[in-house]
Formats: C-alpha cells, sequence, structure tokens
C-alpha cells in the first residue's frame, strides 16, 4: 500500500481536523491560567506537538488496521471505534476549558480511556502495529487522567467533598 492512497488521505485530513476543533475548543485564559496545578503539570507549549504525535501515530494505525480488513463488517468496525474515539476525544477539552468543569472532564475521562483501549484490542486481529501504534496515546490519556484529576483536587469547589 503506498502512503498516498485514499484511506491515507481521509486519516490525515481527520487528523488535521480533530487538531483544529480541539485547538479552537481549547481556551487558555485567565481562568485556567488561575487554576492550581501541580509542579509536574507540563508547559503549555507542550499539549500541541504531543498531540499532534499521538493522533498522527492513531491516524496511521487507522490506515494500517483498514489495510488489512477483508469485509464491509470489519471496516465498519473500525470506522464505528474510531468514531466513537472521536467524540469522545472532543468533548473533554470543552468540558474542561470552555464549560470551567475540569470535575465533569474527570468523569469523562474513563470513557475516552476505555475507547482507546477498545481500538488497541480492536485493531490486534488486524495489525499488531496498529494496536501498539495506539499506547502512546493511552499513556497520555492516563497521565492527563491523572494530571486532572490533581487539578480537581487542588481546585476546591471541584475537591470531593470529606
Amino acid at each position: 500500500m503506498t502512503l498516498l492512497t485514499t484511506p491515507a488521505v481521509v486519516a490525515a485530513v481527520t487528523v488535521l481536523v480533530v487538531l483544529g476543533v480541539g485547538g479552537a475548543l481549547t481556551t487558555i485564559d485567565g481562568w485556567y491560567r488561575q487554576l492550581a496545578k501541580p509542579r509536574w503539570n507540563p508547559p503549555d507549549w507542550v499539549f500541541g506537538p504531543a498531540w499532534t504525535v499521538i493522533l498522527g501515530l492513531a491516524g496511521w494505525a487507522g490506515v494500517l488496521a483498514w489495510g488489512q480488513a477483508t469485509t464491509a463488517f470489519v471496516r465498519g468496525l473500525i470506522l464505528g471505534l474510531f468514531a466513537v474515539n472521536i467524540v469522545l476525544h472532543m468533548l473533554w477539552s470543552p468540558l474542561f476549558f470552555n464549560w470551567r468543569r475540569p470535575d465533569w472532564a474527570l468523569i469523562e475521562i474513563p470513557f475516552l480511556w476505555l475507547s482507546i483501549l477498545s481500538l488497541i484490542v480492536g485493531l490486534a486481529p488486524f495489525s499488531t502495529r496498529a494496536s501498539v501504534l495506539l499506547v502512546p496515546y493511552l499513556l497520555w490519556v492516563s497521565f492527563a487522567a491523572f494530571l486532572n484529576l490533581t487539578i480537581v483536587r487542588m481546585n476546591p469547589p471541584f475537591a470531593p467533598k470529606r
């Protein structure tokens, strides 16, 4: 399969759209800057490149799995897994930044995490490499979940009542 096939172009455009919309839905303003954050919180500039690499790898994973799909059912499964993941991926930023509800964003993360795990498991029968390419995504969202939890705990009223 050559690099410039229809699935590769679709994947690249999808990644660019997700990155663009995600960036547009992420408002770094005074509210965010004034939140108490742990010392190990990455600088703001790290997130754009990290997401670019992670979502690029996810797009590549989709192309690899698609190339090994032999039936319309399998292609539908692959598209469905990615569609669910994209919706959950796109939901987190507005919850956290626009609605200013890190606590709601924290509730959403396990669903996002499970969608990534579903992609890893669901793509494995068609492409082991595709599954491996999604591991950084799972690890980054795991880190983000811990960071989100820490921010919620450090910023009452989001902290759980004791």
